[in-house]
C-alpha cells in the first residue's frame, strides 16, 4: 500500500437545487487501502460514492481516481474509468429477466469482452463469492445474502483497481453481513482499493479503518465510537 492518493476529494461541491447535497467534501485513499463513509441516512454517503464513480461531476473541486481528475475528463474519458471502479448499489440493480451468470456476462460484453471469455470471467468470480451453483438462477430466486454477493461479483468482474460499496449489508442478518463484509476484506486483502458507505458500525469497528462522518453534506474525519 503507497502514501500516494488513488482516490482523492479536493474541495467537492456538488450544488443542488436550492442547496449543496455535499459541500466543500476533502477525503483521500491511499491504493489498497480500506475506508468507510458512516452517518445518518441522506447525510451524502451516496452522493459521494456517485462522485468517486465518475457518474456525478462536482460543481466545484476535483475528484481525482488514479491520474484521472474529473475537471479534464470527456464523459468518454469518465466512462473509459469507470472500467477499473466496481460499484455496488444498494438496491444490487440486478436484471430479473437474466440468469446470475447473464447478469455478470452483459456489462463485461458491452464494455468490448468477447462472449466466450466474458462467460468464463463471469464464472470465475461466482466462484470467488460462493455462487457457483446458482449462476443458471435468476435473481428473483436468490437470498437477501445471495443478491448481495451477485452484485459484489458483478463489480468484480472487470477486475476493478477501486470498489465502492454503498450499504451492502443494509437488509442483511447480521451473520450474512458478516459474510459479505468478509468478502470485502478479503477483495480489499488482494490490493483492491474500497470505499464503502455504511450504518452498521458493528461491522468495522477494531480494523482502524480510516471514516468519515458524512451528515448535512460534509465529510469529517473520525473514528465511530
Amino acid at each position: 500500500m503507497g502514501d500516494t492518493p488513488f482516490l482523492a476529494f479536493d474541495g467537492v461541491t456538488l450544488q443542488g437545487r436550492r442547496a449543496p447535497i455535499v459541500e466543500d467534501v476533502s477525503l483521500s485513499l491511499a491504493a489498497g487501502a480500506f475506508g468507510v463513509l458512516f452517518g445518518p441516512t441522506g447525510g451524502g454517503k451516496t452522493t459521494i460514492l456517485r462522485l468517486a464513480h465518475l457518474e456525478l461531476r462536482p460543481t466545484a473541486g476535483r475528484v481525482k481516481v488514479g491520474d484521472a481528475s474529473s475537471d479534464h475528463l470527456s464523459a468518454g474519458e469518465a466512462a473509459m474509468v469507470r472500467r477499473a471502479i466496481g460499484m455496488v448499489y444498494q438496491d444490487c440493480r440486478l436484471l430479473s429477466d437474466r440468469s446470475a451468470s447473464e447478469n455478470i456476462i452483459l456489462p463485461l460484453q458491452i464494455a468490448g469482452m468477447a462472449t466466450g471469455m466474458a462467460r468464463r470471467r463471469a464464472l470465475e468470480v461466482l466462484g470467488q463469492v460462493g455462487l457457483a451453483g446458482k449462476r443458471s438462477i435468476s435473481p428473483r430466486y436468490l437470498s437477501g445474502g445471495e443478491l448481495q454477493r451477485l452484485a459484489l461479483a458483478r463489480a468484480l468482474a472487470m477486475d476493478p483497481h477501486l470498489l465502492l460499496a454503498d450499504e451492502p449489508t443494509g437488509n442483511l442478518d447480521s451473520d450474512t453481513a458478516e459474510e459479505i463484509m468478509t468478502l470485502i476484506r478479503r477483495i480489499n486483502a488482494r490490493g483492491t482499493t474500497v470505499l464503502l458507505a455504511t450504518h452498521d458500525l458493528k461491522l468495522i469497528g477494531g480494523y482502524g479503518y480510516p471514516c468519515w462522518r458524512v451528515e448535512d453534506g460534509h465529510a469529517v474525519q473520525e473514528q465511530p465510537r
